[in-house]
């Protein structure tokens, strides 16, 4: 993250997205494959690691670390095999849609998963500050059973999150690089998928 300066000297918390190029490496259409879509490679891979029926669906448009396909919805756009989208189809003050994965946190408890507040500190508590407390019993509304969906320390982390209306405050073409306000999920180095 860095923070980014607009025409008003107003200072933004933003992140720096690696954002290109991203080939076209496939067109679906309605009529060939049953939808329209758009499928893009990103990233470099050695080409050792890609096997032969990869190598011969990219044929020379690179050896890509990532693939990824986006439908289409309504008409579809003028878009042939080989066309790169450049960092330069932002400009700032757009606003995008941001997917990524977040950070995998492991097990851990309810306070920290689900932000449980535990138990009092005083009145002779001993080992029960971060416990979750009653999960159901006898009587109320679970009827003697833990009901599902029961807030309990497990995984957390690790899942598909999704940020809408992030707003673009910088793009560097030269370097490939836009820069978004605010945070974005995932550790650096993470996939980070941007509509527009």
């Amino acid at each position: 993250m860095t923070q980014v300066f607009d025409e008003n000297g107003v200072v933004h918390p933003a992140t720096i997205i690696k954002a290109g190029p991203v080939v076209v490496t496939q067109v679906k259409t309605k009529s060939s494959d049953g939808y329209n879509a758009i499928q893009v490679g990103f990233g470099e891979k050695a080409e050792k690691n890609l096997s032969k029926a990869v190598k011969g669906h990219f044929k020379d448009l690179g050896n890509f670390r990532y693939v990824r396909e986006f439908r289409i919805e309504g008409e579809m756009p003028e878009i042939k095999v080989g066309d790169k989208f450049e960092a330069g189809i932002f400009a700032v003050g757009d606003a995008v849609r941001i997917s990524s994965t977040s950070k995998g946190k492991g097990f851990q408890g309810v306070v920290k998963r689900h932000g449980f507040k535990g138990g009092p500190r005083s009145h002779g508590q001993k080992h029960s500050e971060r416990e979750a407390g009653s999960i159901g019993g006898s009587g109320g509304r679970a009827g003697g059973r833990v009901a599902k969906g029961i807030r309990m320390a497990g995984r957390t982390g690790g899942d598909k999150v999704t940020l809408k209306d992030v707003v673009v405050v910088g793009v560097n073409p030269e370097t490939a690089e836009i820069y978004v306000r605010g945070a974005v999920p995932g550790r650096r180095g993470t996939l980070v998928e941007i509509q527009g």
